[in-house]
């Protein structure tokens, strides 16, 4: 699989990988078609891997968005995890 996925609580959790390359953006794709039919969920939540994705990571995210209101389905996109450093509690304790 090219993307990684959790179905939890009604919600599809899809990774994309920030580096995806142009060959495999179909793929990409297709799988997450193929989870969202296979899970019929009330979510899509899709989650960026890096800051600064690939052509081909945001051409994967416009198809999603594309399917999902097609399908009326709400979609949630968020950006990488802060490292531990980056978040404040991490910050107050070690500065």
């Amino acid at each position: 699989m090219l993307i990684g996925h959790a179905f939890e609580e009604g919600v599809l959790h899809l990774s994309l990988p920030g580096d995806l390359a142009l060959t495999s953006r179909s793929a990409a794709d297709l799988e997450a078609q193929h989870l969202a039919h296979a899970h019929r969920p009330r979510l899509i939540r899709v989650q960026l891997s890096t800051a600064d994705p690939s052509p081909a990571s945001l051409s994967v995210l416009s198809r999603v968005r594309r399917f999902c209101e097609n399908l009326r389905i709400p979609l949630a996109v968020v950006g990488p995890a802060p490292a531990p450093a980056d978040r404040p509690a991490a910050r107050a304790l070690t500065g």
